[in-house]
């Protein structure tokens, strides 16, 4: 049995006084519809104006899916810790992780989220774990062609306007004349 992952995002999201009308979900199920991303798992933790934490979460995976993606998970983690016998360790222990979690990845009650307890009253927080399902056949083609992946960044508006600001410094210096 295998499973083809595409990449995999870690995004945190906060809000001040959320609103949360549907549109975020909305457009998540479109996207998951044109089969360009699929939820992994999204927690999203919400504080109530009197302080009550509430959370929900939600995966597009369905309980096999889950437990194939925690066995590539556990599995790549283990191999990185103890070869290919930690591989395969790790493969058991990451599915069987994820069924003990009924599908998800995220558990609320892990206390390494115990930080989202911490968030001000009516704000909320997100964690999603987003797979690029687009970025597979593109991954395949450079793979075919005998490419690699050496490396990759995302970038986000406020690093463009960081490195224009980095490049105007550069410039100001390159023409500003030098104090003999």
């Amino acid at each position: 049995m295998t499973i083809d992952i595409g990449p995999v995002q870690l995004i945190v999201y906060g809000f001040d006084q959320p609103k949360f009308g549907g549109g975020i979900a909305a457009e998540l199920n479109r996207l998951r519809d044109l089969d360009i991303v699929r939820v992994i798992d999204a927690l999203v933790v919400y504080k109530n104006p009197d302080g009550e934490v509430l959370n929900i979460q939600m995966t597009d995976l369905n309980p096999d899916q889950a437990e194939q993606f925690g066995a590539v998970l556990g599995g790549l983690i283990g191999l990185g810790m103890a070869g290919e016998d930690g591989m395969r360790a790790g493969a058991t222990a990451g599915a069987e992780k994820i069924e003990e979690q009924g599908g998800h990845v995220f558990d609320p009650d892990n206390e390494m989220w115990d930080v989202l307890d911490d968030i001000p009253p009516d704000t909320a927080a997100a964690l999603v774990l987003l797979e690029h399902r687009w970025a597979i056949p593109l991954r395949d083609s450079i793979l075919e062609e005998g490419g690699m992946a050496i490396g990759d960044m995302w970038m986000h508006p406020r690093d463009l306007v960081a490195a224009g600001l980095i490049a105007a410094e550069a410039a100001e210096e390159l023409t500003t004349p030098k104090a003999a």
